[in-house]
């Protein structure tokens, strides 16, 4: 060894190089399998596996101004919640639910959405259990309660709204996310999704919102779980929330997030952070992955234990398949349409990458609302979609199926 690294000073540092990337990205691939295969056993609720029902919850629903898109989300709130609010910026007209407005002259520590919702907490009324939170884009699917939890994540399945290649990433991501079968073993859940979250109002009130941030969900479950006792579970019924319309926009959104949560990432004790930061680090640079791969293949027999590089280095090039693969199946796509999707998974990854990369060369810290679609423009994006199917639709229906005809992104299969 010694003598390679004074026979080659570059290329060994070329070397080095190459292997601290490998444990990074090994590391963290190997902490998912681990979440995947060990912790998730017995950390998915089904939809009908529930303690508390709909008079126990009050529906809140945050937005600026997108009437269009609320009254859809509004809409597809099952009938039997009867408590159902809108918490807007600005004057809205929406039909069925109660429209509050944050005043201009509200303050508070937190700021954009999360002053939103602290200021919802603090003056909408609320003697329910609980309080569901959902984004102005997310259509309830298949909700028939909540279990006993003091957080109870749901899982969620973006909409194609015209961008095929945000979709391809959506399902990837939705693939990692298998995961959160995990969280329920986990003191701090690792990340959340505000736009389905349902939070014990007892909790929230003892919490609150009211901290600077640009990723409130995920501070807030960091904040509650410093609390003794706090109780999390992922619901699995795949609320539909539409995927970004353009790779521009999903790249802001991810540069948000992985912004905001490297900022708060204090918040998470010693223990969480080397777990935590390299998948950070993981994500944002899983496009050099195949790269090493190659590196691995141009170097043999040049360095100290190439070959064992190469063989680690296709396998987690393979871990990249296999999030791809899950996202397939939770998106019940049919079988024979999986090879498409899989061969499309360095499209994929590569542009989920794009967002995370921006974020950590240059995070951002003010919060920018994700475009959204109007329901009928997302209803002409699917040529199998009937006019009003999304607008019109019941969300105590259960929505999973959907049709790969052609390689086209319909939603709905009948």
């Amino acid at each position: 060894m010694f003598q390679f690294v004074a026979g080659n000073p570059l290329l060994a540092v070329v070397v080095a190089a190459l292997w601290v990337a490998l444990v990074l990205y090994g590391a963290s691939s190997a902490w998912w399998l681990f979440e995947s295969v060990v912790l998730a056993r017995g950390g998915r609720v089904a939809p009908d596996e529930v303690e508390w029902g709909y008079d126990d919850v009050q529906v809140r629903i945050l937005t600026v101004d997108a009437a269009a898109v609320v009254q859809a989300t509004v809409n597809a709130v099952p009938a039997g919640l009867d408590d159902v609010r809108v918490i807007a910026e600005e004057p809205i007209d929406v039909d069925g639910a109660d429209v509050h407005v944050v005043p201009d002259s509200f303050e508070c520590a937190a700021t954009n959405k999360g002053r939103a919702v602290e200021w919802a907490r603090r003056e909408v009324p609320c003697d329910r259990e609980y309080v569901l939170y959902l984004d102005e884009d997310t259509i309830m699917a298949g909700f028939e309660g909540l279990p006993d939890a003091d957080v109870v994540q749901f899982t969620e399945k973006p909409l194609y709204t015209g961008s095929r290649l945000t979709y391809l990433s959506e399902i990837f991501r939705v693939g990692y996310q298998y995961e959160q079968f995990a969280f329920h073993r986990l003191r701090y859940p690792l990340y959340a999704w505000g736009g389905g979250v349902a939070v014990r109002h007892s909790l929230e009130d003892a919490i609150t919102w009211d901290v600077a941030t640009i990723t409130e969900d995920t501070n807030f479950i960091w904040r509650a779980a410093d609390r003794a006792g706090v109780s999390f579970a992922v619901l699995d019924v795949r609320f539909r929330n539409q995927a970004p319309p353009s790779l521009r926009a999903m790249a802001k959104q991810r540069r948000r997030w992985i912004s905001g949560t490297r900022a708060d990432g204090g918040l998470l004790p010693l223990a969480y952070r080397p777990v935590y930061y390299t998948r950070i680090v993981a994500w944002a640079f899983s496009p050099l992955v195949p790269l090493l791969a190659v590196a691995s293949i141009l170097l043999p027999g040049t360095a100290p234990a190439m070959e064992w590089y190469q063989t680690a280095s296709l396998a987690l090039v393979g871990i990249l398949f296999v999030y791809k693969l899950v996202g397939t199946a939770r998106y019940d796509k049919h079988p024979l349409t999986w090879p498409v999707y899989l061969a499309l998974t360095p499209v994929a990854f590569f542009a989920h990458s794009i967002g995370a990369v921006w974020g950590l060369i240059s995070p951002v810290t003010t919060f920018e609302v994700t475009e959204k679609l109007a329901p009928e423009a997302v209803e002409e994006a699917h040529d199998s979609m009937d006019e009003g199917q999304l607008r019109d639709h019941d969300g105590s229906e259960r929505l999973t199926r959907e049709s790969d005809s052609a390689f086209t992104f319909a939603v709905f299969d009948d």
